[in-house]
């Protein structure tokens, strides 16, 4: 494949696949390269999320680091939040039907998916995002128009998809409403007219279902552009909450940092091309320098670079001091009472001999709540959700973790 020119290396790093494949195209990627070249108008390009949860981690925003990418090459990004969609949750790769959410739980969901993608979109230059909901042209779909959706598929193609074959086999229940799924998927592109459609290597089906609706209803079929999967801290298995081997976006800087930094070798450089922009060829030799060096990039991107700083401060003094990030203590809120003021508050912890002791502490700045120095001793928190994950700090060597 010829050179990528230098102002389309940001949306060429680390993608898995364009498609579509042979024979309809001799080289995907260099018939989008010439799209995006010679196109006369900013391409549209979609990505998807299903609200059915309320966290996000590292490797859940590769997407948004791509749709960035697309967005300062010039080019529109379609956020589509599957409020709609959500109800029924992406069937692939699942062994057995998924929860259906309600229409208030989808909602919430959905706006802490905004505020902890906000340091990776542009949501400020004008005409450079478009959010939109699913729910605006899917709930308004009467019966004659699903049963078109319906009729653009077989029951043979849709078996084809990843878990629903293998669900058959073993005779697992498959619900009629999750063959609707991938359909529904495929009429956001429809909806939006997408040019482009972002999603990782295990949404190539859905992507495709898209390039065929947009064909059946007349429009132009866009390019599909998969994303890899990032492996989780353990080194093995994929990014996932459940498993225990995430980093979250929301998370403290001294907790992201201290799981960042100890990166498996591995992983490393997969890390760097994924969730940074660090020229590669640049990167310290040094294993542990790079372990470091990532830690600090992505923290950073999340919480500043004074927070990012602290965190990598603090991280030493928790090894100088003998113990290492995991082995920050936590304190239960449940016996707190809110609303609480901060010195209050930081006597009942065992960081304190009490009230009068946490009240000199905060006054003579010893004290810090995530890496930020806390110097009113009044200030106060209205309820504990506003604290949960925190670490709260005197000196160089005393943590503890704030919990629910």
């Amino acid at each position: 494949m010829a050179k990528i020119p230098e102002e389309f290396q940001w949306i060429y790093r680390g993608i898995s696949e364009v498609f579509p494949d042979q024979p309809e195209t001799p080289d995907p990627r260099q018939n989008l390269l010439a799209r995006l070249k010679t196109c006369d108008r900013p391409l549209r390009v979609k990505l998807g999320i299903d609200p059915t949860g309320a966290e996000i981690h590292m490797g859940h925003s590769i997407p948004f680091r791509k749709l960035r990418a697309f967005q300062d090459a010039g080019h529109t990004a379609v956020l589509i939040i599957g409020d709609f969609t959500a109800r029924i949750g992406d069937p692939t790769g699942k062994s057995e039907v998924r929860k259906q959410l309600t229409e208030a739980e989808v909602k919430a969901n959905a706006q802490t998916y905004l505020d902890q993608v906000r340091p990776i979109l542009d949501f400020e230059t004008p005409g450079r995002l478009e959010i939109r909901y699913n729910s605006e042209w899917l709930s308004n779909l009467d019966l004659p128009q699903i049963l078109e959706l319906f009729a653009t598929m077989t029951v043979g193609q849709m078996l084809a998809k990843e878990g629903f074959a293998e669900r058959y086999d073993k005779g697992n229940p498959i619900f009629l409403h999750e063959f609707f799924y991938p359909l529904m998927q495929g009429y956001d592109s429809v909806a939006v007219n997408a040019d482009i459609e972002l999603g990782g290597t295990d949404q190539k089906f859905n992507i495709a279902v898209g390039r065929d609706l947009q064909r059946h209803f007349g429009q132009e079929p866009q390019f599909g552009m998969l994303l890899p999967l990032l492996l989780g801290t353990d080194g093995v298995q994929k990014m996932s909450k459940s498993l225990g081997n995430y980093v979250g976006l929301r998370e403290d800087p001294l907790t992201m940092y201290s799981k960042l930094e100890k990166t498996p070798d591995t992983l490393i450089s997969s890390y760097f091309e994924l969730l940074t922009r660090l020229p590669l060829e640049t990167l310290p030799d040094n294993p542990r320098d790079r372990q470091k060096l990532l830690a600090m990039e992505v923290t950073r991107q999340f919480h500043g670079d004074a927070a990012a700083r602290q965190a990598q401060q603090d991280a030493i003094n928790l090894v100088q001091g003998g113990g290492t990030a995991e082995q920050v203590p936590e304190f239960s809120l449940q016996g707190v009472n809110f609303p609480a003021k901060a010195f209050y508050l930081l006597g009942t912890t065992p960081l304190c001999s009490g009230s009068s002791d946490a009240r000199r502490q905060i006054q003579g700045g010893a004290v810090k709540l995530d890496g930020e120095r806390l110097s009113d001793p009044n200030v106060i928190f209205e309820q504990a959700s506003d604290l949960a994950g925190k670490v709260l700090q005197i000196g160089k060597k005393k943590f503890v973790r704030l919990v629910e």
